[in-house]
């Protein structure tokens, strides 16, 4: 054995014996929530593209992407892979740094010791999307040819594959991706208002720049970008929820009132249909203005996050309020309403399509996000046949998610790699199935992985944290690579998971 691969065998052995200590203090009644969040937040030093520095806790990942951006004259180093591939798609990565921004936001005074790698992670993001609009009247779009990049099975650190850099602009709009872009630069100018002032100035100056060309310069990068796009991350729901979610976003920021009125004034423009993309078929969601929500669809997070500021309003409560509590009720088992999600036999949401705890983890956060905003106001919802929904509730409600996905479920399975005594071992991610560069100094071609991908042995490098697409409606998993829907974990599964866990860290 080569000292290098001694030294390295000697590292994961240390990692699994701590691992195995920590999950000796968890069992399917009780959770270390403290122990989660950390984990949660590590995830995303894995996902890390660009030049990584002396603090990088995932030691097996290395420096990748060095030279993105070059073919368009740009430094866009740095940015996060979104989820098991080496693309760079800035729309998701976007969603997932609102995200992290609004977890610190509502909860970072709960997050103790977390709260600096929770803002590192919000950084890491900002500083790219900074990158990505560093051009006037334009925003980058992606970094990476998908379609090349899908056909390789190879480390992030290895690619071969074009780093294509597909841009919006003027001639060519994405207002969804740019609108997406000034949400997340509003919001995490927030989060580094009082630690940074002048890095969050720049952040909001910026976001505001952006805003005005998402709003001036109208389309959808699905035409813009093509390929670069779809049919990875097209937008089946439009881009007019991305103008209003980053015009509130922004009114939060600054509150300047022309922002509120964007909001108000185009609201109406929201019908209730919203399209989703269900396992390749285009399917219509009567409801979707109150409960749609994710990395495509911001509608039910604009009702929550405006609530927080009409709750006490009347004369601006509606609509947002109004469809706050419908997908409150909408959620709720026990709740006599239409509900817009089924559950699994053990209690896990679910919605049509794969991945499925990016809803689960999403629309908890919308709910404990809530829970907070209707305490602080002293209100309950009234769902009908005297079935009334308080705050803690919701707070019971989510925490019954949270624990299944930690591994309180049938199979006593932990979704988040890392956490618990049993998590999925064959996750469906080329940086963590290929042997890393600790054990393999040579650059790896663009199949030279496949035969570790094929391989029935479980992954050699731990990609700490990382939550996986997650269980079958009937509470089956199956522990393979090749089943992408389940095994593959994505950056915006884990960002609003990061909020929801630190809530409970205050019991």
């Amino acid at each position: 054995m080569s000292k290098i691969m001694c030294t390295s065998y000697l590292s994961g052995v240390l990692i699994l014996a701590w691992m195995l200590t920590m999950a000796a203090a968890q069992n399917s009644g009780s959770h270390n929530y403290a122990d989660a969040l950390s984990k949660c937040l590590m995830f995303f030093e894995g996902q890390r593209s660009g030049k990584l520095p002396p603090s990088q806790r995932i030691t097996w990942r290395k420096d990748s992407g060095l030279k993105d951006g070059s073919d368009v004259g740009m430094d866009l180093v740095g940015g996060y892979y979104d989820a098991g591939d080496n693309v760079k798609f800035n729309f998701p990565m976007a969603f997932t740094t609102t995200m992290l921004s609004w977890s610190v936001l509502e909860f970072g005074q709960l997050m103790g010791s977390e709260l600096p790698h929770a803002l590192e992670a919000i950084r890491w993001g900002s500083d790219y999307l900074l990158k990505s609009t560093s051009v006037p009247d334009s925003v980058v779009g992606v970094v990476g040819d998908p379609n090349g990049d899908h056909t390789c099975w190879e480390r992030p650190e290895d690619m071969t594959t074009p780093r294509t850099t597909y841009v919006v602009n003027k001639e060519k709009p994405g207002s969804e991706v740019a609108a997406e872009t000034a949400a997340a630069l509003a919001a995490s100018s927030m989060v580094f208002k009082d630690s940074d002032k002048f890095y969050s100035a720049s952040l909001l100056n910026r976001s505001i720049q952006v805003f005005e060309f998402a709003d001036k310069y109208r389309g959808s990068y699905n035409d813009s970008i093509g390929e670069g796009a779809c049919p990875f991350y097209c937008d089946f729901s439009g881009y007019k929820d991305e103008l209003i979610w980053g015009a509130a976003w922004l009114y939060k920021a600054t509150k300047i009132p022309q922002y509120w009125d964007y909001v108000k004034n185009n609201i109406q423009f929201l019908g209730p249909t919203v399209v989703r993309n269900i396992n390749g078929i285009l399917v219509a969601s009567l409801t979707g203005d109150v409960t749609e929500f994710g990395w495509d669809s911001k509608h039910a997070g604009i009702n929550i996050l405006v609530s927080q500021w009409v709750m006490t309003d009347p004369n601006n409560a509606n609509p947002f309020i109004p469809k706050a509590d419908q997908l409150v009720c909408s959620i709720l088992p026990q709740s006599p309403a239409q509900k817009s999600v089924t559950y699994s036999p053990g209690g896990l949401l679910f919605k049509p399509g794969g991945s499925n705890l990016q809803h689960s983890t999403s629309l908890s956060f919308l709910l404990m996000a809530y829970a907070g905003y209707m305490k602080a106001s002293n209100k309950v919802i009234d769902c009908g046949n005297n079935f009334v929904v308080t705050p803690a509730s919701l707070v019971n409600f989510t925490k019954g998610q949270v624990d299944y996905i930690l591994g309180s479920n049938p199979l006593g399975m932990s979704y988040m790699v890392g956490y618990g005594q049993k998590f999925p071992q064959k996750i469906h991610h080329r940086g963590s199935v290929n042997p890393s560069m600790e054990n393999n100094l040579q650059q790896m071609q663009c199949h030279e992985g496949d035969l570790y991908f094929k391989s029935n042995d479980p992954n050699p490098n731990i990609l700490v944290g990382a939550i996986v697409g997650g269980p079958a409606e009937d509470d089956t998993f199956e522990d393979s690579r090749s089943n992408v829907q389940q095994s593959e974990p994505t950056t915006y599964i884990n960002a609003p998971f990061v909020g929801v866990l630190a809530n409970f860290l205050k019991g």
